[in-house]
């Protein structure tokens, strides 16, 4: 993930910073699948996780708009889970505990795929602005199912 985001700012490698996102992604899921195997899975492990998600998907999102790919609004990719956690700090109740759900490691895998999608050169504009914004859309609805259940359980 870390060689991706070296990417950034630098001449345009769409099929370098795809492939690297691709490759830290299934070893991403190699990482899990591990852990789950062995019963080495932790709190910590699940929490890490998920910013690592997060990171990688601020990364493809910033090149995906650096490599004009997509406007500026494919930022809010990445920005979700960070405007999530800053929610907390205003909001008390969506601190609470979320139990990880399989649509959940569903739309995180979409996202990536489609950022990552976005960024192929022989995906060009309108197309990569149509694939990066329906992946913004599962994640968004993803979000918001989320602070629905805190929410209700809230109350």
């Amino acid at each position: 993930m870390s060689l991706a985001a070296a990417l950034i700012g630098e001449p345009m490698q769409p099929m370098r910073a795809a492939s690297l996102a691709l490759l830290a992604t299934l070893l991403d899921g190699v990482d899990g699948w591990l852990a789950r195997r062995s019963k080495m899975e932790s709190a910590f492990g699940a929490r890490f996780d998920v910013e690592v998600d997060a990171l990688l998907v601020q990364v493809l999102a910033i090149l995906v708009w650096q490599y004009g790919k997509a406007g500026p609004w494919v930022l809010a990719s990445g920005l979700l889970r960070y405007a999530f956690v800053a929610a907390g700090w205003i909001w008390p109740w969506m601190n609470g505990p979320l139990t990880p759900t399989l649509r959940g490691r569903v739309i995180c895998i979409v996202q990536l795929a489609g950022l990552m999608l976005a960024i192929l050169p022989a995906v060009a504009s309108p197309a990569s602005d149509i694939i990066a914004a329906m992946a913004l859309a599962a994640l968004a609805y993803s979000f918001a199912v989320d602070v629905g259940r805190l929410w209700r359980r809230s109350g």
